[in-house]
Formats: C-alpha cells, structure tokens, sequence
C-alpha cells in the first residue's frame, strides 16, 4: 500500500496514515472486508515504526471502520455515512485550472432525465432505453473461434499497432460491401476508427472551431448532441417530418447562420426512424454543394431495412468530397468491439488520419483481423439477414401492443388525443408522442416503478428545442413477449400520469 507521507507535516504520521485509509474506505476504493497490510509489512513498506501503523489502525478500529481477527489480521467494516475525502478534510479545494474561467456550456445536460435511467443490469426492469440490438443475439462463440484463429495464423503480428489507417484487408472489405450498397469507395479513402463515435468525434474536431455553428435534425442522435457541446459549438435544428429533415427549409438556415457542417442521419433516424427520401437526398447534397459545406453522414444500421424502397447513400450521391459517409460495425455485432470507419475523399483524408494516430495510435489489429475474417467467409451478412427478419417481427410486435394498451380505445385512457408515431421501415427505435402535453420526464419514473424504461424525448433535441412530450423506445432488444409486458408496464404508467392530470383536461 502506497501511502504519501509528509514527513515535513505538523500532523503526525499516524494521522497521516489513518487518513488516507479512512478516506480510502469511505469513498470504496478499500471495499468491506479488504485484509490491510500486516502492521509490520506496512511500517516497512513506508519506513516508519510499526508503532506507528498499529496506532493508525487502532483509531480506524475504534471508528468503527475496521477490525481486528485474532492471527489473521485487519480488516474493512462495511462503511457509515459518507465524509469528505482527505482533501476535503484538509480544507483543501480543487485546483485553479478545474474552475472555468467563464460558463463553457457544459454544465450537466438533461441531469434530471439522464439520472432516472438505469445505469446497472435489473432483472426485474425491462429497459428500452437503449441504442443496440439485442445482446442475446451477439455472435459470441463464432466470434471467439474467429479470434483464435487469427491468433493462431498471425501470431504476434495480430498484436502491433498495424496500419495507422486499418487493418488494409478489412478496408479491402469494406469497400466491397460499400459497392453492393452503391458506394463506390476505394481501400484508401476509407479509415478505421474506434466506433463511429470516434469517427464522428474526428470529423468535428477536424473540421470545426468552438464557436462555430452545425446544422443538425431536430430531434438528432444524443451522443452527437454531447459531442457538439463538448466541442462549444452552436447546434441550430431542422425540422422534420415522417420523411426526414425538412429540407426545404434548409437554405434559410444556411443564410440566417452559415454553419460549418451539416450532420444527419438519413436511414431510419436516430431517434424517430424516418428515412430521408429520395428527393431530399439529392436537394441536400445540392445545398451543400453550393453553399460550400460539409455533410456528415451517419449511417449506424443502414442496413437494417424490413420493408420500402433501397434509397442511395447521400455518399452514394456525392460529387466527390462533399460527404463524409461514418459508419459501424459495433450495433450488429457487439458494441464492445468499438470498431466503425469514416469514407471521405481528398486532402482532408490525410489530416482525418494524422488526428487518429494523435488521438489513440491506432484500432486493435486484433479486432479489425478477427472482424476481417468473420465478414469475409459470409458470416455478417447472414448475421445481418437472420436479425432483420427477427427485428421486423419485434418492430411488428410493439405496434401491435402500443396500439392495445396505448391507444385510447384499447387502453381505456381518457386522454383528449392518442399517442402518435409514424411506423418505421428499419433500424431500432419507435418515437412516441404522447398526447396532451404530457411530459416524457414525469412518465419516466412511473415506468421505472411499474418496472420498464425509455429514452425520454428531451436527450435528443438540442437545448430548449423541445421533446418534452416524446420517448424512444428500442424494440430490438427484447423479445414479443418482453415488448408486450413492456407496453402492458408502460401503459400503466401512462394512465397514472393521466389521473394526475386529469382535472386540467376537465378545465379544457
């Protein structure tokens, strides 16, 4: 055990010592019934008289903060009310540098929504909140056969660093399998990244100033939304309907405030699943054209289409580096395999490189080797088939029940309106609007008692920009029979907040 001592300090070293484990235990870095060093061991590790230590730990013992067995040593008690940490108790503060000299906006975001959601595995709570497929569904064990063989034929080789830019024969077979879906993409233009989040997390930082303005759907994917703020930048919304981002008025907002970048999420949108038609595509890459700006194009499960025209890629449409097409491979397989790649042409390729290798060196090899061998031998495309036809009868499935127990006429609300959706083509999501300015926030935690939960509708607007009265709910996730106990909890908790507010639509 490594305890700085002060050996200059007023305050005795066995004060010393006894602070920094009561501290230690406190704030759970020591958890209950840890064995601490034997005094002897301990007073010779840091050079001090076991006098010394066995003072210290008789304080924590009479503190109730450990004991003592008799020939086996001292141990961790279960903690009491939580103290302040030793710096704390020194009158200590954080440093000047963690004070902001001005607000930076990124003080905590949505804390209230953000802190009803779960954060750890309940058995009893069915949780829709998420943004992945269903975990059951990973192909573990063909995965971990992958891996050994390529640990078996490359040896040491799959360990290094590797290319910079990827693993060349994965960015081979990407490029393939982008050229099936009419993007004509060479091994060169195209990065490996640490997910698609990284991918993005490059692009901006690349491309983008603090200060500087993006153009993004409203509602957008969340995680972009943090990143943006991270970032200081401004995010303005676009509109959108049951047909993507509303880019008809798109050249207004180009005018009014000459953003630096449009990003979007053309196929089956996160979080309301619409899909950008075909004529907006090519309107939106138009305007960018024009007005000189970038697109970044987020395609997370654009494969996942259970019925509906293919449309093109707005890469697929692109000039030539005016999009940047990101992408994934982690929400079909398994999101711990962080792996995702960006397509971009030009100079600025490069420059995406260089920041990559400044940020993280580069992605396993292992990873993008096992994921080279998986994809080639035909294995995800046939992962890709089997869960689309099981997420569509899941998709199906939650229509179904949102329609018995959300829908007045089944669910036996008194509501002045219903809930409304527009049924997705593809992807994860199904995004509620409840009915009579109901609020996503207030509903949360009656779900959460009646034991399910959703993505309240405010993570995924921009500040301000509304969302109130809409959820997300993943269908992907669970199974028929989970999804219809689901919505059977979820429509309890809406007629509870419906009782609640009962006498302000009597007053209407």
């Amino acid at each position: 055990m490594r305890i700085p001592l002060d050996r200059q300090s007023k305050l005795p070293l066995y004060k010393q010592i006894d602070a920094y484990i009561r501290a230690s235990i406190q704030s759970g870095s020591l958890p209950p019934d840890t064995r601490l060093p034997a005094a002897r061991q301990l007073a010779a590790d840091l050079g001090v008289n076991r006098i010394t230590v066995e003072n210290a730990y008789a304080e924590l013992e009479a503190d109730g903060l450990v004991y003592s067995r008799v020939g086996s040593g001292t141990y961790v008690l279960p903690p009491g009310p939580l103290q302040p940490l030793l710096q704390d108790a020194q009158g200590g503060s954080w440093p000047q540098w963690q004070q902001p000299a001005s607000p930076d906006g990124l003080e905590p975001w949505k804390t209230a929504a953000v802190g009803m959601l779960p954060t750890s595995p309940d058995a009893g709570l069915l949780d829709f909140s998420g943004g992945i497929g269903d975990h059951r569904r990973f192909p573990v064990e063909d995965f971990r056969k992958v891996i050994q063989s390529v640990l078996r034929d490359d040896g040491a080789a799959s360990l290094g660093y590797g290319d910079y830019r990827g693993y060349a024969p994965l960015r081979v077979t990407i490029a393939h399998v982008l050229a099936s879906q009419g993007i004509q993409a060479r091994p060169d233009n195209i990065l490996i990244t640490a997910g698609s989040q990284q991918a993005l997390t490059l692009v901006a930082q690349l491309l983008l100033q603090p200060g500087d303005t993006v153009l993004v759907e409203n509602p957008t994917y969340s995680g972009a939304l943090e990143l943006f703020r991270a970032l200081r930048l401004r995010v303005v919304g676009i509109p959108m309907d049951e047909r993507g981002m509303q880019v008809d008025g798109l050249e207004a907002l180009l005018r009014e405030f000459q953003p630096k970048m449009i990003y979007t999420i053309p196929n089956f949108h996160n979080p309301t699943g619409a899909c950008l038609s075909g004529q907006r595509r090519r309107q939106l890459v138009a305007l960018a054209d024009r007005y000189n700006i970038p697109v970044l194009e987020d395609d997370y499960v654009g494969d996942l289409r259970y019925e509906g025209r293919a449309l093109p890629a707005l890469k697929a449409l692109d000039p030539g580096g005016r999009v940047v097409y990101v992408s994934t491979f982690s929400k079909m397989l398994m999101p711990g395999l962080r792996v995702g790649f960006l397509v971009v042409e030009g100079p600025v390729y490069d420059r995406l490189v260089r920041l990559k290798h400044a940020s993280d060196l580069a992605t396993s090899s292992l990873v993008q080797r096992a994921l080279q061998a998986y994809v080639t031998v035909g294995r995800y495309q046939a992962h890709l088939r089997r869960s689309a036809q099981l997420y569509r009868r899941r998709r199906d499935a939650m229509l179904l029940a949102i329609h018995r127990d959300l829908m007045p006429e089944g669910a036996g609300l008194s509501l002045p309106a219903e809930v409304r959706l527009h049924p997705p083509q593809g992807g994860f999501f199904i995004w509620l609007r409840l009915p009579g300015g109901l609020s996503s926030e207030e509903l949360l935690p009656l779900a959460c008692q009646e034991g399910m939960a959703f993505a309240p509708g405010g993570l995924f607007f921009p500040e301000g920009a509304g969302g109130c009265d809409c959820l997300r709910l993943n269908f992907a996730a669970h199974s028929p029979q989970e999804i219809e106990e689901g919505i059977r909890r979820l429509g309890r908790a809406l007629k509870r907040l419906e009782s609640c507010k009962r006498p302000n639509f009597d007053d209407t």
